[in-house]
């Protein structure tokens, strides 16, 4: 034990230099980082919010060309924010609210690739972008990436809003595809576990006829 602390003792006394300079950089890296996340993110994350939400109020009125580009009343567009703000957590919010925008639109191409580049968090929106990735793959006609997205949306939906819809559009798609076994536990899951829901009150049906057509196969 002693042989070994002596070692330890002499790596230091020969390497002092260079440990000064490796936690000097530590020291300046974790420093600098504070003063960007502070002094230069945060300000504009507050300026990019501000000007984002005449974008917001455009995209919940279905304005989606307007919420993109042009909402009026000073605000930017999504397209703006995300060029000029994307390194903040509005910027990269904003590439969220955009690929729903042309998913509205039916640019398919473009719905993905804001989609793919947004960045989610929380409990809602990792199922709902995969959901709508999935709804966007669909439309392309690829339909393994779609029932990818859609599985991942399931997966990641574990609370009362998103599971029973992301379960819904899961089974459906299952349905399409002619995976009716699936589709049946997809139905199922919703009435074990989302007894109270919405989509719970009419998944019967839904359920019933996976199960038969799957015993049909």
């Amino acid at each position: 034990m002693e042989n070994n602390f002596n070692f330890q003792r002499s790596f230091i006394d020969q390497n002092k230099n260079l440990i000064l300079g490796i936690l000097g950089g530590l020291v300046l890296l974790i420093g600098g980082y504070f003063v960007y996340k502070n002094f230069f993110v945060k300000p504009k994350n507050a300026t990019a919010a501000d000007q984002m939400f005449q974008a917001q109020f455009m995209f919940d009125r279905d304005s989606f060309q307007l919420a993109l580009n042009n909402p009026g009343v000073g605000g930017s567009g999504f397209l703006k924010i995300i060029d000029n703000y994307g390194n903040t957590e509005t910027g990269n919010l904003a590439k969220y609210y955009a690929g729903l925008c042309y998913l509205h639109l039916n640019d398919f191409d473009k719905a993905v690739k804001y989609l793919e580049d947004y960045s989610p968090s929380g409990d809602i929106t990792p199922a709902m972008t995969y959901a709508a990735l999935g709804d966007a793959y669909s439309e392309k006609k690829n339909n393994e990436k779609a029932l990818s997205c859609y599985e991942k949306a399931a997966k990641a939906a574990d609370n009362e809003m998103t599971g029973p819809y992301t379960l819904k559009k899961l089974g459906m798609f299952q349905e399409k595809l002619g995976k009716y076994a699936d589709a049946e536990k997809s139905y199922k899951k919703i009435m074990d576990n989302f007894g109270q829901s919405t989509e719970a009150n009419g998944i019967e049906p839904y359920y019933e006829r996976a199960k038969i057509k799957a015993t049909q196969k």
